[in-house]
């Protein structure tokens, strides 16, 4: 049987020991939770900057298109202008084929424009969320 000093030894050094791994346990929780703090306020200044950018895409995007209106608007009235001068109707279909065609082709090109703005726009909005991901993933993947 064991003696009153070993039991008591046998004590203390559980207690010790078990002291010892709770405070270890804290500590690591401690740190866990300021590192996914860290993580977070990083994920939140990526939002940001991915929202600024996607706002300032669409502010590009709608001056294109009010832009485009507006000269559209200002050709058809010109075109108006110049139908109405017309001497015959041979005169007026010219016309107004040439516009057709004219307004036709500023439609496909301001398209094709504003498209590469979008895609340019979304790209750039969704790099700040892209760098976020790669690093949790490295970070994941280095705690293994």
């Amino acid at each position: 049987m064991a003696t009153t000093a070993e039991a008591t030894k046998t004590a203390h050094d559980y207690f010790q020991a078990s002291n010892t791994a709770f405070k270890e346990g804290i500590e690591k929780t401690i740190a866990a939770l300021y590192e996914m703090n860290a993580h977070s306020k990083k994920n939140l200044e990526a939002m940001m900057a991915s929202m600024t950018a996607a706002t300032k895409g669409a502010e590009t995007v709608g001056a294109r298109a009010i832009a485009f209106s507006k000269k559209s608007v200002e050709d058809q009235i010109a075109a108006s202008k110049a139908l109405a001068g017309a001497k015959s109707v041979q005169e007026v279909v010219e016309l107004q084929t040439a516009f057709a065609k004219t307004a036709f082709e500023s439609m496909v090109t301001e398209v094709n424009e504003i498209a590469g703005a979008v895609s340019g726009s979304v790209k750039e909005a969704m790099s700040p969320i892209n760098e976020r991901v790669t690093a949790m993933v490295e970070h994941v993947q280095s705690v293994r």
